[in-house]
């Protein structure tokens, strides 16, 4: 019996220091301030508001930061201090400046020149500085190109060649799967071994999410594949987003006309709302008299339209305007920051 107790004993504080090792934080600007910094769920502001552009942090404790004045990116971890790294000055992956990539699984792609790399979560050079081009890991494995062939690479760096004449084009890893575009301008998915896991034969493809990925045919239309490349839902939409664990449904579009699509192929169809958001954690963004508010897979409002803009929900908790300012609420509508600051961004869960 003492065994037992102890056992229990022992898992509880191990439950509880995993639970105060997570941090939740997220970009702020404050009111009447030009710049972002950073704060926690309970609204510290952890980080002062001295950016111009800064960006997420990743799980692994570090958010990427752009200095406009010298044109270069460094690391800050939750304390403000500056990530020492081996290479001085290097280049991050830019979504045409909306969005960085930083840390994925403790390395980031780096451009030094014109060439790139992977840096790790402790400033050093993990993946030499080789490659003419680098995409970001997800789920242990990035994708790199070197001369005419591309490579699978594992977080030891080492290299799995994909042996396929011509691909035009790759993107990351989504549920051991990345998608490839071939000479023909077909689109398949490359596996994590680094061979072809679904012929080249789609139009275009998304990302797996949940098990499934959506796909067009030949003829444009929207559908959505196994990892086997199976048809589980027939071409029959213009358009398709990807699927959503908590609530099971994906946003689809035939004509002019938005629904829902569960994994048995049946529409779901909302009609108390003018705005047709994608699911996140279970909930979709609405709007109903001017105002939004957030519905579930049935269609009811979970919250009341009641905000001027709101942002999807990520990790439990989503970014909400009212008033002219923004805050936090949960996934019951309630407060978690007050709505005090002129912009929010996602809550990110730091490890």
């Amino acid at each position: 019996m003492k065994t037992k107790n102890l056992l229990i004993v022992i898992a509880l504080f191990v439950a509880t220091c995993n639970v105060f090792a997570q941090t939740y934080v997220t970009q702020v600007k404050v009111a009447g301030q030009k710049k972002w910094g950073y704060a926690t769920l309970n609204g510290e502001l952890i980080i002062p508001a001295r950016f111009e552009k800064c960006y997420k942090f990743s799980s692994d404790g570090w958010a990427a930061i752009y200095d406009a004045d010298i044109r270069q990116y460094f690391f800050i971890n939750l304390k403000g201090e500056k990530l020492k790294t081996d290479i001085a000055s290097f280049k991050l992956i830019d979504g045409f400046g909306f969005d960085v990539e930083g840390f994925t699984n403790g390395l980031a792609p780096i451009k030094q020149g014109e060439l790139w790399g992977y840096l790790d979560s402790k400033g050093h050079v993990a993946i030499p500085t080789k490659f003419e081009e680098a995409i970001e890991f997800n789920g242990g494995f990035g994708v790199a190109k070197l001369g005419e062939k591309y490579f699978v690479l594992n977080t030891k760096g080492e290299e799995f060649i994909i042996d396929v004449a011509g691909i035009l084009d790759m993107k990351h890893f989504s549920e051991s799967l990345a998608p490839f575009r071939a000479a023909d301008k077909k689109f398949g998915f490359i596996g994590t071994d680094g061979k072809v896991a679904i012929q080249a034969q789609f139009q275009s493809v998304g990302y797996f999410n949940n098990g499934l990925a959506w796909a067009k045919s030949d003829d444009g239309v929207l559908g959505y594949i196994n990892s086997k490349g199976e048809w589980v839902i027939k071409p029959k939409f213009d358009a398709g987003k990807d699927f959503d664990k908590e609530s099971g449904l994906a946003r689809v579009k035939t004509g002019k006309e938005w629904a829902y699509v569960n994994k048995a192929g049946t529409l779901v169809y909302i009609k108390d709302t003018d705005l047709y958001g994608d699911f996140t954690d279970g909930l979709a963004t609405g709007r109903k008299n001017g105002l939004v508010g957030f519905y579930n897979n049935t269609g009811e409002w979970s919250i009341a339209p009641q905000f001027e803009a709101a942002r999807d929900f990520k990790n439990g908790y989503a970014a909400a305007k009212k008033d002219g300012k923004w805050g936090v609420i949960d996934t019951s509508g309630n407060w978690v920051m007050q709505p005090t600051y002129d912009g929010i961004k996602d809550m990110e869960l730091v490890k």
